[in-house]
């Protein structure tokens, strides 16, 4: 009787069922060609498998026939959404009749989105200091902890902390936030910020399907808000020096690495040459994605490749996930657009990781007249009647669900 073997490396494993990604933007990379050696620098040109049979001798005569085939790979899906703005109105929506707070309806329309992935990030603009240091908006941001059990409740796994108002409340809001994801959701990674020189050099590496994804997040600035004297690991900066020794380390330990930095220029709907060379400095690196945050608009996806033909992905800005600006200016329509990141990576058996698709879906930040309800929709579902009815229309005549939708391809393409 012959036995049918997937052999990964030469170990036995189980089949591996992929995990699909909606988008509305999706583009497949192209099948490279067959080579006859892999190398590091090589990292997104790979070998098709090839069909071994090689039947083995056995005291009762069984063969066993050892198969490499293309289901020997593994897939994980990830998605990331921009940024979490808790303007005051934003705060205040959630506060319910009876007292009680939740922010479940911020997710209400994109929970399945988050839910389906394999691995789901959020940019956590602001701190989670809590009742006790004062909920607040524009321009020192802190919210309410329960924001927290929306986050964990909407599928996310990674929060992102790095963000010019990580220090916003101060070393006790920082410590506050950090206890509160310690005491309450455990298992939620937390990046960007933390309480001790162990934690910021521990490199986060998340296993998904048999593929080691390291994720790393920094923040150009503070604010001007000095780090604690006492906690100079608090949060993690951009600077050359730290962030290449944590991509070498990551490199030691994943299959992939992703940098999701807090830089660019507020309200610019292109990269600014500050991006762009950071942007080359995480390729140099050895970066295999990039998901950037802060512009508050969003920015283009773009292909970054090297010399040595090594690849990158980079979403220079993701902008607003949920916000309710207190601008009033003709074009606050385009802070109302956000896009969510949908990357699909790749795990060939010979070990090389790589992105098989990616895309993003557009959100739209709706915010009512009386800007009483603010809930995110995907915008295919958003409509030119909830734009009538918006706060954001009373300011910028023009938005609507056509104009988002131009926006978009303006920005990201078709």
């Amino acid at each position: 009787m012959k036995k049918v073997q997937i052999i990964i490396s030469g170990i036995l494993v189980p089949a591996v069922f992929l995990c699909g990604c909606r988008s509305a933007v999706t583009t497949p990379y192209a099948e490279p060609e067959l080579i006859q050696q892999e190398t590091k620098e090589d990292k997104l040109i790979l070998e098709k498998p090839a069909l071994i049979e090689e039947p083995a001798e056995t005291d009762d005569a069984e063969e066993t026939e050892e198969i490499i085939t293309e289901d020997a790979k593994a897939s994980a899906t990830l998605v990331m959404v921009g940024d979490m703005l808790m303007h005051t109105p934003v705060n205040q929506s959630g506060i319910m009749e009876d007292g009680s707070i939740d922010f479940s309806h911020l997710f209400s329309h994109t929970k399945e989105l988050i839910e389906s992935a394999d691995v789901a990030l959020v940019n956590q603009e602001v701190i989670l200091g809590g009742e006790e240091l004062g909920i607040s908006g524009y321009p020192n941001f802190n919210t309410y902890h329960e924001l927290g059990d929306a986050l964990a409740d909407a599928g996310f796994d990674i929060v992102l902390h790095a963000t010019n108002h990580a220090l916003d409340k101060g070393k006790k809001g920082l410590t506050n936030c950090l206890a509160y994801w310690d005491n309450n959701h455990p298992d939620m990674a937390v990046l960007g910020i933390y309480d001790s020189f162990e934690e910021r050099d521990t490199i986060y590496v998340c296993e998904k399907n048999g593929i080691r994804i390291a994720f790393l997040n920094y923040t150009y600035g503070t604010n001007g808000i000095p780090l604690p004297e006492d906690m100079p690991y608090a949060v993690n900066l951009i600077n050359k020096e730290q962030m290449a020794e944590d991509i070498r380390k990551a490199e030691e330990i994943s299959d992939f690495i992703v940098v999701c930095p807090h830089w660019g220029t507020e309200y610019v709907l292109t990269e600014s040459d500050y991006q762009r060379k950071y942007a080359e400095f995480f390729l140099d690196c050895g970066v295999d994605l990039v998901i950037g945050t802060h512009p508050h608009v969003i920015e283009p996806i773009e292909w970054m490749e090297d010399e040595n033909g090594n690849r990158m992905l980079v979403y220079y800005s993701l902008g607003n996930y949920v916000n309710c600006t207190s601008a009033e200016t003709e074009e606050i329509g385009q802070r109302m657009l956000g896009a969510m990141a949908e990357v699909t990576i790749t795990k060939e058996p010979a070990g090389n990781a790589y992105i098989s698709e990616y895309g993003a879906q557009p959100l739209v930040t709706y915010v009512s007249d009386t800007k009483e309800t603010i809930a995110v929709y995907p915008l295919e579902q958003f409509t030119d009647e909830m734009a009538d009815s918006s706060y954001t229309i009373k300011f910028d005549t023009d938005f609507s669900k056509s104009y988002c939708e131009e926006l978009w391809k303006k920005v990201i393409g078709e």
